[in-house]
């Protein structure tokens, strides 16, 4: 299976590598740019929840009354990646998911949230995502995006939701980015402290222990399977397709 692993990521390293040179980060200069950026980004780390929650649906029980469900090691993994999404900590030390934590920054910065309050304003209403993603106004791109996130969470088998969430979903954050960050920390603390700390939480939780646990998810659930394996493969690609097409959005 490692070697499977290599191999997915080795036919992904093309768009992994577009996506870190896309033009977006260059128009990122300075906090008035920081927040434009935000403004689409949050939409990636909203759905990104709803992907999460899809898997641990499909892979632990959540149904009454209680059975177990596939594999101990398996639901162990998906709910341990879900407790630190969904309730990780902020700043304070105070209990947050990773969106609301983001969203926090977002105000600290002065980014306006009116976009991605209003859609989620309307699924609380009742109304389904599709028609919540049409009725919300956003961008195009930003649409494409969320629709073809909620036809893997919604419709793909469950090894390809594992694989998407895994390979498809990650944020390619280039060290200029970084370096803007800190920049923009020393001029103007008072308004990037937070969004700074989520994304050094993010990487600190996301981008080590929670990848590998990602990667152990994947590798249980597609074991020996080539085919499996194929389409965690292309669906992966197209994802991190539609989120060089969310960048065009900015």
């Amino acid at each position: 299976m490692k070697n499977h692993i290599i191999r997915l990521k080795k036919e992904l390293e093309i768009e992994r590598n577009k996506l870190l040179s896309h033009p977006i980060y260059a128009k990122i200069s300075d906090l008035a740019g920081l927040q434009n950026f935000t403004q689409i980004h949050v939409f990636a780390v909203w759905d990104f929840m709803s992907l999460l929650k899809s898997l641990q649906i499909n892979l632990t029980s959540v149904h009454l009354p209680w059975v177990p469900v596939g594999s101990a090691d398996t639901r162990y993994l998906i709910n341990e990646i879900v407790l630190g999404e969904e309730s990780d900590v902020d700043e304070q030390g105070n209990r947050i998911s990773h969106f609301e934590l983001y969203k926090k920054g977002m105000v600290q910065m002065g980014a306006s949230t009116f976009s991605i309050d209003l859609l989620v304003e309307k699924i609380q209403q009742g109304i389904s995502i599709q028609e919540a993603i049409r009725e919300a106004n956003l961008h195009p791109h930003v649409q494409a995006f969320l629709e073809y996130t909620f036809e893997i969470a919604l419709h793909a088998p469950i090894h390809v939701k594992a694989g998407v969430f895994t390979f498809g979903r990650e944020d390619l954050i280039p060290s200029m980015f970084h370096q803007l960050l800190d920049r923009l920390y020393t001029e103007v603390p008072e308004q990037v402290s937070t969004f700074r700390y989520y994304i050094e939480r993010h990487i600190e939780v996301d981008g080590d222990h929670h990848s590998h646990l990602a990667i152990e998810m994947v590798n249980q659930l597609c074991g020996d399977d080539d085919g499996k394996w194929e389409e965690v493969l292309q669906a992966s690609k197209k994802a991190l397709e539609m989120r060089y097409l969310l960048w065009d959005a900015f």
